[in-house]
């Protein structure tokens, strides 16, 4: 390896020296180093610009001082990935003729970065008048139609469009005078320096991308801090908003029509001839399912609503069920509600559970909308449209609510408050964050709080201490296995917390007035050598609280029929978009269930399975409750079962593609 002679410095006159002690500092690093401090200064400059502008809207959420603070470390998030890159390619420049190639494509690549940065924070306010929200997927997907957008923006933001290409090609002069000019004058490196100061300046990008020393990296959704999603938006800078659209997009290519075609009106028809949704009228043409549903109990006042979202309950842990038994509390709550003992979960991941529970959304083989970037606002939860008739609405959560962008999702879709583990002292915190009984603890001062209010709510709860690797306090419960950090006993010690919350809150006020669901997101690990394996979809729900009298439901139900009902036995009456059966008014009939697993789908109806696979012909099959067995058969599945399951299978992908699952404005 050859080393590298310094350059020497000319005589300088006294101005020029403090320049002069700025590139002797900064050595090769000058460009990576004006990237840092420019692009600092330009996403800075725009966000005071645009909380000026948008002042009275950011002053109404109380995050005034958090939209500053929290935006630079967005910033440098950004600007970390825009120096990793050429970073790790610093040792390259340690050798003589290698350097100044470096040296020169680190300039290049600096101007390219803080001209992108400027650009889009330049036509940040034109795509907030139109969309009140920072540029997203949107600015992706019309420049698929350049000659339509560039006609918009020319008649209507004519005067926007020229400042802001003026405003960059300035800018870009500017900068290339800059940069060339420090890049001409850096100081070079001996090897050894380049090489002892290279893996140190790598770590500390890498932290400043990782942006936290928690359990998980930093990602949009921790930034959004309100319930205004537009406020949330100045928080973070446009590139990013961007790119992370990118991202998120590359991912939904795996829609519903993997499995093949099927006519769209046929689809329609199809779904609303399921004879829970026979009595319902469906006016609107925008969103296809949009319906009236009228409460199966009239109350006087509607009931308040609790949901506890059970970590990775399957009924693998319930006796009763036919599982473990390690469920005591759970198994003596059931007699006093409604028991559900053919629920079955949409999916296999927590995301999957939150949209059917929250959403009464159907599953895809695409990823959950809690992820995906249509779905980010105005998509319909529980929590927007009880909010609608006046309820205060509430997340509440152990762990990082950031975490699988279910912040995002929730703050833009309803949720007025985000609760989670930066609230919390928790006695005890795991991997996941504070353990179940600390969460419980916090739910009920939240409770509280939310009663003396003397309006509706709704509280969301969403348990962790059941994940791996399985860490709970000492002391609590008497072990199932004997080594500690084994699922069932993180399972026991979940089913404990929970028991103790539902005796305190029993002892509340609200009591009387709240309807309660628990129920699993999910099984905790799915497996079998079954191509679906179906027994291990299978969860408990419960329903109590309020006047609700104990009651067994045996038929099969899905995880997107559990809203409807709530809404029933609150006596909520209410038009939105949910096509699950409202089981307060018909528990008898026969039901179905729809599982996603991978790129497999499987419709369930009394014990026939319709197994739907991509570029494959579908599979019949018979389904054993009983024993837990998937039979394939060699005979296709009979006509009406599989244009059934086609249907509800590519509804979801169409309402949510046309951002149709929503309510009219």
């Amino acid at each position: 390896m050859t080393q590298l002679a310094a350059t020497s410095l000319p005589i300088l006159d006294r101005p020029a020296r403090r320049t002069a002690r700025w590139l002797t500092w900064t050595g090769p690093y000058l460009s990576l180093a004006y990237l840092l401090l420019i692009g600092l200064a330009i996403m800075s400059a725009s966000r005071v610009a645009l909380v000026f502008w948008q002042y009275g809207r950011v002053q109404a959420t109380g995050i005034l001082g958090d939209v500053f603070v929290q935006g630079i470390r967005a910033d440098l998030i950004l600007l970390g990935y825009f120096l990793a890159i050429p970073l790790a390619l610093a040792p390259l420049f340690a050798y003589r003729r290698t350097a100044r190639l470096w040296i020169a494509g680190t300039t290049w690549w600096t101007i390219a970065a803080l001209l992108a940065i400027a650009f889009m924070e330049l036509a940040t306010p034109q795509f907030i008048q139109q969309y009140d929200v920072r540029p997203n997927r949107l600015f992706i997907e019309y420049l698929s139609y350049p000659a339509e957008v560039f006609g918009t923006l020319w008649g209507g933001y004519r005067t926007a469009v020229i400042l802001t290409i003026a405003c960059t090609i300035a800018l870009g002069i500017g900068l290339h005078r800059l940069l060339k000019n420090a890049a001409a004058q850096a100081t070079m490196w001996p090897a050894w320096k380049v090489l002892l100061t290279w893996p140190l300046l790598l770590l500390v990008v890498a932290f400043q991308i990782r942006s936290t020393t928690a359990h998980r990296p930093a990602n949009p959704a921790l930034f959004a801090l309100s319930g205004d999603a537009m406020v949330n938006s100045l928080i973070i800078n446009s590139t990013w908003s961007v790119l992370d659209a990118i991202n998120s997009m590359q991912k939904e290519a795996n829609s519903s029509e993997i499995y093949g075609d099927f006519p769209r009106a046929k689809v329609l028809a199809e779904v609303k001839a399921a004879p829970w949704l026979q009595g319902y009228q469906f006016p609107s043409t925008e969103m296809p399912t949009l319906h009236h549903q009228q409460a199966a109990i009239a109350r006087d006042r509607p009931l308040n609503l609790v949901i506890v979202l059970e970590e990775s309950l399957g009924a693998t842990f319930v006796q009763s069920l036919g599982g473990v038994p390690v469920t005591p509390e759970l198994e003596k709550l059931k007699h006093e509600g409604w028991w559900f003992e053919q629920l079955y979960a949409t999916g296999t991941r927590s995301v999957r559970g939150i949209e059917a529970v929250v959403s009464g959304y159907a599953p895809t083989p695409a990823r959950s909308v809690v992820k995906l970037s249509l779905a980010q606002q105005n998509f319909y939860t529980l929590a927007l449209g009880l909010g609608k008739q006046g309820y205060n609405t509430e997340f509440v959560y152990g762990g990082e609510a950031h975490f699988d962008n279910m912040r995002s999702f929730f703050t833009g879709n309803g949720f007025q408050n985000v609760v989670d583990r930066r609230s919390m002292q928790p006695r005890f915190e795991g991997s996941w964050g504070a353990s179940d009984e600390d969460l419980f603890d916090k739910s009920l001062e939240r409770l509280k709080d939310l009663h003396a209010q003397k309006k509706p709510f709704f509280s969301l709860i969403f348990t962790s201490s059941n994940h791996e690797p399985f860490e709970f306090p000492d002391g609590k419960i008497a072990l199932h296995d004997p080594v500690k950090q084994s699922v069932n006993n993180a399972v026991k010690y979940a089913d404990f917390a929970l028991g103790k919350f539902i005796r305190e809150a029993k002892q509340q006020d609200y009591w009387k007035d709240t309807v309660f669901l628990i129920v699993a997101d999910h099984d905790n690990r799915v497996y079998g050598d079954s191509l679906v394996p179906v027994k291990k979809f299978h969860i408990p729900g419960l329903i109590l609280g309020a006047d609700i009298a104990p009651r067994r439901i045996a038929t099969i139900a899905s995880q997107i029929d559990l809203a409807p009902t709530l809404l029933s036995l609150m006596g909520v009456s209410s038009t939105h978009p949910m096509i699950g059966r409202d089981l307060a008014a018909d528990s008898d009939s026969p039901g179905r269930a729809m599982l996603q697993f991978d790129n497999y789908y499987a419709w369930l109806e009394g014990d026939s399975a319709t197994i739907l696979r991509p570029d494959n012909p579908p599979l019949a099959g018979r389904y054993d409750a009983a024993s837990g067995e998937l039979s394939l058969q060699t005979a296709p599945p009979a006509a009406e079962r599989l244009d059934r399951a086609m249907a509800h299978v590519m509804l979801p992908s169409l309402l949510y593609r046309e951002q149709r699952y929503r309510l009219e404005k």
